[in-house]
């Protein structure tokens, strides 16, 4: 019998470039949202649901193929110190995925916007240890922490992503090699799930918390539920190298979604220094040809850039037939 195609891999098959979303929360921010919360963007899965829906919506309409869902920060830890129960706070993780599934049935009910697309994916926002923790850990590491309790923290949230009717998992900004091992130890758990791995990394060579990425990607390319490698999160001046090191250690496509190049700082909970995502699309096109395959954005991108990337993408003949 043969294995059905992942929707992933369909799409991957049929157009060269696969066009990501943009930030959620940054964006949720710009739009008004007060998200200086241990919660962040999680916090709008309980107060302002229908804002998420259309940031989701307008990413869809802007050019995007996948929209990541609002779950990064949703976790039982950090929803139990707000006093939601298990069971409420599975509801609210599996919420998120209903958010970006309404936009998408919503985006694709509208036959103009049909014309020349693939019918979009969902893919459920797995963060890192550190976003539950809530203080930037993401961008340092936790080397004190085990490969086994990081499975143990990720397994309860995975149990209810992984049967949420996404079409894949966002495994996104890990900081570590043994978080995304704790993660792949996981995913035989789920027959049939697939997911990409990105890390958060602090220069063109390294994640986080100071491993090679290559090493890291070649670590992670015997693992048949990986569909992708790469990193998100991470400033755009560093993407070129990090595209090349990983492409030069795995067969796996190589997806990555950088942040706008600003500084955020845990404490205060804002982003400061200088952006570097002016241009956006030609920075992308780049990534493209040292060989990234998914490529969207991270915090403090938005619509507007990926809409430039698209028409960047069908300009120059990345999205169409391989």
């Amino acid at each position: 019998m043969n294995t059905p195609t992942h929707p992933l891999q369909q799409a991957l098959d049929e157009q060269g470039l696969f066009v990501l979303d943009g930030a959620l929360a940054t964006e949720l921010e710009r739009r008004g949202a007060d998200l200086k919360d241990p919660l962040w963007s999680a916090k709008l899965l309980i107060e302002q649901p229908d804002l998420i829906r259309q940031v989701h919506l307008d990413y869809f309409v802007a050019g995007a193929d996948v929209s990541t869902t609002a779950s990064y920060q949703a976790t039982f830890e950090a929803f139990a110190r707000r006093g939601l129960g298990h069971d409420e706070a599975a509801d609210l993780m599996r919420r998120s995925v209903q958010l970006a599934c309404e936009a998408r049935d919503a985006f694709w009910s509208d036959p103009k916007h049909r014309a020349g697309r693939r019918k979009p994916l969902v893919a459920a926002s797995v963060g890192p240890y550190g976003a539950m923790l809530a203080d930037g850990s993401e961008y340092r590491g936790y080397p004190g922490v085990s490969r086994a309790a990081l499975a143990a923290f990720h397994r309860p949230r995975l149990q209810v992503l992984a049967h949420s009717g996404a079409d894949l998992l966002a495994c996104e900004t890990l900081p570590c090699l043994a978080e995304a091992l704790a993660i792949t130890d996981l995913l035989p758990e789920f027959p049939g799930v697939q997911a990409w791995i990105s890390f958060s990394c602090r220069d063109g060579e390294h994640n986080s918390q100071g491993e090679p990425l290559a090493d890291c990607v070649a670590a992670l390319d015997p693992v048949p539920q990986v569909a992708a490698v790469g990193v998100n999160c991470t400033a755009p001046e560093f993407v070129p190298s990090l595209v090349e090191r990983a492409r030069a250690r795995t067969s796996k496509p190589i997806v990555v979604y950088p942040n706008s190049g600003e500084h955020y700082d845990a404490v205060g909970k804002v982003w400061q220094g200088e952006g570097q995502a002016h241009d956006f699309a030609a920075q992308a096109m780049r990534w493209h040809n040292r060989g990234a395959r998914l490529i969207g954005g991270c915090c403090r991108t938005g619509p507007d850039d990926i809409r430039a990337l698209r028409q960047a993408a069908l300009a120059c003949g990345a999205i169409g037939p391989r």
